[in-house]
């Protein structure tokens, strides 16, 4: 029959429950009277029909934690292909989240943001990558980031156009990119705190006209911060030292001293995005 439902009737109704095999969990169903369709709570989440979704939560802090996929794995007893699954996966859904929660900040725009570059490699150190960050200095919240690549230099220059060849400079796009990002959340009269490099006041006029910027000479590295934090004294860009220091000591691909390199570009863009919800809603 496909008469609709009357007016005092319900359009959508309970029928019953069942145990999600993957976690045990008791989920209700319901059926429309409509579309003569069943559904359940779980038909919209992000998870439907995900195996192993138990893992979801578990391998997420482990990520954020300075434990490598393959490390992971061993942990949890699984394959490695799981945990690449998943961990992208998770990427995907902290990537939105981060959009939603950009959108809540935009109704009170932020007055100071501090930000600035580290730096890391893909495949080789004949690769590098440069991470732009920009931090909430009265939070140390992660607003925005981006990643791109760049030429090598000092002794590996010669080194990495020879077994390499020319490397393009991306760095520019990546810049303008997260000062676009940063658009819908800081006020046009923000100040924005940064070394003294001399590329970043052209990308901020173009987007921030009305913006003050303030630079700090660069100062000599604390071995405790692994390069990023800085020896005694007040340091002006504590807040974006500090969650730079921050970033290296959780990811197991940016620490200083290790064999669990970056393979890809994306994949490093895809921890970093897990990471960033774990720093915002869990470490401040």
């Amino acid at each position: 029959s496909n008469q609709s439902p009357s007016p005092n009737e319900r359009v959508i109704v309970r029928n019953g429950y069942y145990r999600r095999r993957s976690d045990c969990k008791k989920i209700d169903r319901f059926f429309c009277r409509v579309c003569k369709r069943y559904f359940s709570r779980a038909s919209y989440s992000p998870s439907y029909q995900q195996k192993k979704r138990r893992l979801n939560p578990v391998i997420d802090k482990l990520l954020a934690s300075g434990v490598s996929q393959r490390q992971a794995a061993r942990i949890l007893k699984i394959n490695r292909k799981t945990v690449v699954r998943k961990f992208r996966f998770i990427a995907e859904q902290r990537k939105l989240e981060h959009a939603r929660w950009l959108k809540i900040m935009s109704e009170k725009p932020l007055l100071e943001v501090q930000f600035d570059d580290m730096e890391t490699s893909e495949h080789s150190k004949c690769k590098p990558l440069s991470i732009a960050l920009a931090v909430d200095p009265s939070t140390r919240k992660i607003l925005s980031f981006k990643v791109s690549q760049m030429p090598a230099k000092g002794r590996l220059t010669h080194i990495a156009k020879k077994k390499y060849g020319p490397r393009k400079d991306e760095r520019g796009v990546g810049w303008s990119a997260l000062m676009s990002d940063l658009k819908s959340i800081v006020a046009p009269n923000a100040l924005f705190v940064s070394d003294e490099s001399s590329h970043y006041p052209g990308f901020i006029k173009k987007d921030f006209k009305e913006a003050t910027h303030k630079t700090y000479k660069g100062r000599r590295a604390c071995v405790a911060g692994q390069g990023e934090l800085k020896k005694g004294g007040f340091d002006p860009l504590f807040a974006l030292n500090h969650t730079a220091a921050m970033l290296r000591a959780h990811l197991n691909r940016l620490f200083r001293r290790t064999w669990c390199t970056t393979k890809k570009r994306g994949e490093l863009e895809r921890h970093i995005w897990l990471y960033v919800h774990h720093h915002n809603h869990v470490l401040t």
